[in-house]
């Protein structure tokens, strides 16, 4: 039985294929953050329409920490699928700290430096202001970052073992391309 990956990638154009599996680590990053993107959206509106009403930073910071560690699970489980033999819980939750820090400045700077809040704005331009600025600006910095530094620091097994010559863990179903090894 094919896997869903290989059901996913049977409905992709063919020419597009290629491409898709040259870059298979990246778009798996994507659909993670993707489906982390739209909890943290959640669950900063939750927050931000409950419990912390004045608190717009603190909202996003909560959402987003909790999306950090589903995105942990997801990327170590399926987008780089590491072996587990670095300590790499503790490095990806290092650099999600700054990338936290990363993603709730833009909505810091614009609610308190440039001031687009109540009473300065309408509600309506406040809540689209902090969207644009949290949720979109901060999560696109945040996540060319993370990626950045997920591949660096947090799962290098298989972006080691491609940098010295050797094809990373292939697509279960699917034969890795081959490489020219090195003779020495």
């Amino acid at each position: 039985m094919p896997s869903p990956t290989q059901r996913a990638l049977a409905r992709v154009p063919a020419r597009l294929r290629p491409a898709l599996l040259r870059h298979r680590r990246l778009v798996k990053y994507l659909l993670v953050g993707s489906g982390c993107f739209a909890l943290t959206t959640v669950l900063d509106f939750e927050l931000k329409f409950t419990v912390l009403t004045h608190q717009p930073v603190a909202a996003l910071t909560v959402a987003t920490v909790i999306a950090t560690v589903v995105s942990y699970v997801l990327n170590r489980r399926w987008a780089f699928r590491t072996d587990g033999r670095r300590p790499e819980a503790l490095l990806f939750f290092l650099v999600s700290a700054v990338a936290i820090g990363v993603n709730v400045i833009p909505l810091a700077l614009s609610r308190y430096l440039l001031d687009l809040r109540e009473p300065y704005v309408t509600p309506f331009q406040q809540e689209v202001a902090d969207f644009l600025s949290g949720m979109v600006v901060g999560t696109f910095v945040a996540m060319l970052f993370r990626f950045w530094a997920m591949q660096r620091w947090v799962f290098t097994s298989a972006a080691a073992r491609t940098h010295q010559g050797r094809a990373p863990d292939p697509e279960p179903g699917y034969a890795a391309p081959e490489m020219p090894r090195d003779v020495p």
